[in-house]
């Protein structure tokens, strides 16, 4: 069973709430949108977000240029049926993060729960790649993985740990840090993740503009 594969059958077979990462509400993402100062017109990406409430709160909030990607269609085709008539202001894009070509660029980058799926040393420099590629001068990423604290694998699938200085080091070349915390999610099934979250502003000296 090939990557899509695996998500695609995922989603299929689950609720939302029946899967470890579900959030009701995506608190800490949210807090370093607000801590980072994100425009409400700020070409925003949400990497991996499936059937994810970040696209919710984000247009809640009058954020007006949202991009959700993800692997599995069934997936954001929970989204949209989730945000009815609203889902018409979001661009969805079907694609493996390390297969796709968006035609435009981006000001934020936001992923909780993609990089760490990336064991394989040439598939995170890919996506590393993508990600400055595809991100304005001076833009911002955002970063949710599991820190070293946190499972060593999810969903049947193997995860890499991170912590500050990992994860700082994976993205020197074109990103420099501004914040890391850690955070512990409380899955639906009344089981701890520690998390690591970072963001990181995008280095104009090394970026592509």
């Amino acid at each position: 069973m090939n990557t899509r594969e695996h998500w695609q059958k995922v989603y299929g077979n689950k609720d939302s709430m029946d899967v470890s990462w579900y959030q009701s509400k995506p608190e800490v993402s949210l807090r370093f949108f607000k801590e980072l100062n994100i425009q409400k017109e700020a070409a925003v990406i949400d990497v991996g977000g499936g059937d994810g409430n970040l696209v919710d709160y984000l247009l809640q909030e009058g954020y007006s240029d949202i991009t959700v990607l993800d692997i599995s269609e069934k997936a954001l085709e929970k989204s949209i049926q989730r945000l009815g008539e609203k889902a018409k202001l979001v661009n969805w894009i079907v694609a493996d993060i390390n297969g796709f070509a968006p035609a435009k660029k981006f000001d934020v980058w936001h992923d909780r729960a993609v990089l760490h799926f990336l064991t394989d040393e040439a598939d995170r420099k890919l996506y590393l790649e993508t990600a400055n590629k595809y991100l304005k001068p001076n833009a911002k990423i955002i970063i949710g993985a599991f820190s070293d604290q946190g499972p060593d694998e999810c969903s049947g699938l193997p995860v890499k740990q991170y912590n500050e200085s990992s994860l700082s080091a994976f993205v020197k070349k074109y990103f420099h840090k501004i914040k890391c915390i850690t955070a512990d999610h409380l899955t639906p099934f009344n089981t701890i993740q520690n998390f690591l979250y970072c963001s990181f502003l995008k280095t104009t000296s090394y970026g592509i503009s």
